[in-house]
């Protein structure tokens, strides 16, 4: 491809597993043990498929090949759909992690820039988002070995409703439509070469994907806001150790639950706006007292759900 834009110009932040940060990141992820398990084993065997060979021989009686194909034959793609603030996107940057040590192997994480949507200029989106599949191809032709796999390569692909828009929609540009088949190009490129790389999708709005990108893949993960068990789990941990009882975590669980027609908090909203706003308000002159910390709970608002919707014009041709 001539003139290919270099990788830094496609990948933002670009990460290396296993390592200890993405780790500990992962850790803090609770309430998503379910997500985890799956998401991981999905892609171990996406990008290392001789481990299903190895568990099959170990464990499976009979000719296990059909069923190995049935798994192995699934393209490379896994869509985390869910909510704003329900944590996909954290658990897509740090996954990695925990796939490299479960593989022994050296995975590497290629974040799409939404700037690979490109200026809207006749062609360009078909040809970044060519460039991001061809960079991934080439990475990971480089680790494929015939036994266990040298390493492997994860595309992500945040926010993927603004690359991978459905065709039916009204309103789609004829060079979004482009970039959508573009897209699922690069996925069906990877299936047929049977490449140690696989893509990870996060979206709020899994209606508003095309149909042929959603037939694609392997999973499809859903994500909803933390149930009352969660959040007493989330907010255990946290405030715990800081003198809060049980009751007073409970009445922090119900003040964070749907009430009255309004969402739950989200993960997000616990971690990143609750819990900050709760040390901050007593830094720095006097210590967490909980019942203060109810008054900033009741008195927060949660983030909005997101409408998934999407206008079609007629059935996908």
């Amino acid at each position: 491809m001539q003139n290919m834009p270099g990788l830094d110009e496609l990948f933002e932040r670009r990460q290396t597993y296993p390592d200890f940060d993405p780790q500990e990141r992962l850790a803090r992820l609770v309430g998503l043990d379910d997500q985890k398990s799956r998401l991981a084993k999905i892609l171990g065997l996406l990008v290392n498929p001789q481990g299903l060979e190895r568990w099959a021989e170990k464990f499976v009686k009979g000719d296990a090949k059909p069923m190995l194909d049935a798994v192995l034959c699934r393209p490379p793609l896994v869509v985390l759909a869910g909510d704003v603030g329900s944590g996909k996107t954290e658990l897509a940057e740090t996954i990695g992690d925990k796939v490299a040590r479960q593989e022994g192997i050296e995975i590497t994480l290629y974040p799409l820039s939404l700037a690979t949507r490109g200026q809207g200029r006749v062609g360009e989106m078909t040809q970044l988002l060519s460039a991001a599949f061809e960079h991934t191809v080439q990475a990971a032709a480089r680790l494929k070995a015939s036994g266990k796999a040298k390493g492997g390569i994860i595309l992500l692909v945040d926010e993927a409703d603004a690359l991978a828009q459905s065709r039916e929609a009204t309103q789609m540009h004829h060079e979004d439509r482009a970039g959508v088949n573009a897209f699922i190009r690069g996925i069906d490129r990877l299936a047929n070469l049977r490449l140690p790389a696989a893509v990870i999708m996060c979206t709020n709005r899994l209606n508003a994907l095309d149909p042929a990108v959603r037939r694609r893949a392997a999973d499809v993960m859903a994500f909803a806001r933390p149930n009352d068990e969660q959040r007493f789990h989330i907010l255990s941990m946290r405030l715990g150790g800081l003198g809060f009882t049980q009751p007073q975590i409970h009445d922090l669980v119900v003040s964070t639950g749907a009430a009255q027609g309004k969402p739950g908090f989200t993960f997000s909203d616990i971690t990143q706006r609750l819990l900050p706003a709760i040390a901050l308000d007593a830094y720095p002159d006097r210590p967490i007292e909980p019942t203060r910390a109810l008054q900033i709970a009741k008195g927060m608002t949660a983030t909005p759900p997101f409408r998934d919707e999407v206008q079609t014009s007629g059935a996908l041709k």
